[in-house]
């Protein structure tokens, strides 16, 4: 059926989609595209159906390009959801919201530094520099959208952190930002995992006593160079 829901990717002109088998659809004359952006208003307007949902694959991401519907049942859904949120009740419910979404993400901040505290392991002797490298690596990794990989619930934490102390070295204490990579498969899964090992050998250093020389340590200058908190003091010379 043409007016069947479906999950559609971008056709060849702008009024096209494909479909997963490869056919080249056109929707419906009184069907209009509705751009990503307002997450309810798409649920309402999918729930009403029937819809085609546009998405595009790039690397190992699906992009949402919009939802193709019925003019009259979006036009329909708008206004009432125009109405609705145009009450003090659904001004209050949104504030409330937000509130909870900014609790939620205080205390989602606060354990994922832990758990990265818990993933560094390093000496009481290296202690300042620990907190430093958990505020870095936090602050990088946590922001919502940020869509890093502490952003996932598809591991456990503590992996999570783990994960985020490899990237953030990976970026700040390699040349990796600025490698030419061979366009091979597997070649950039590769590199990357070797560098992971000369990461987490420079973690190593800081899990003995031993003091580390500031002037050699790709660590100490990363952090030298990342942002400060207002009350956090740099660590080293």
């Amino acid at each position: 059926m043409p007016t069947q829901t479906r999950i559609v990717a971008p056709g060849p002109h702008e009024r096209s989609v494909r479909t997963a088998a490869g056919e080249v659809l056109t929707p419906p004359e009184e069907w209009i595209l509705l751009p990503p952006g307002d997450a309810g208003l798409t649920r309402r307007v999918k729930a009403a159906g029937p819809t085609w949902t546009v998405q595009e694959k790039r690397g190992r991401k699906t992009f949402s390009r919009g939802v193709w519907a019925s003019a009259a049942i979006v036009a329909q859904v708008r206004a009432e959801l125009e109405a609705e949120r145009a009450t003090p009740g659904y001004a209050k419910q949104r504030a409330a919201a937000g509130r909870r979404r900014e609790r939620q993400q205080a205390e989602y901040v606060e354990d994922f530094h832990a758990a990265v505290l818990a993933c560094l392991n390093f000496h009481p002797n290296h202690s300042p520099l620990a907190e430093q490298l958990a505020r870095a690596v936090t602050t990088h990794a946590t922001p919502v959208g940020s869509g890093t990989v502490a952003r996932t619930e598809r591991i456990p934490l503590e992996r999570r952190a783990e994960a985020a102390v490899i990237a953030w070295l990976r970026h700040a204490t390699t040349g990796y930002d600025d490698m030419v990579i061979p366009r091979v498969k597997g070649k950039r899964r590769e590199v990357r995992r070797q560098l992971a090992e000369q990461s987490r050998r420079l973690l190593r250093a800081y899990r003995t006593p031993e003091a580390v020389d500031p002037a050699s340590c790709p660590l100490q200058r990363a952090l030298l160079k990342a942002p400060k908190a207002p009350s956090e003091k740099p660590v080293g010379p």
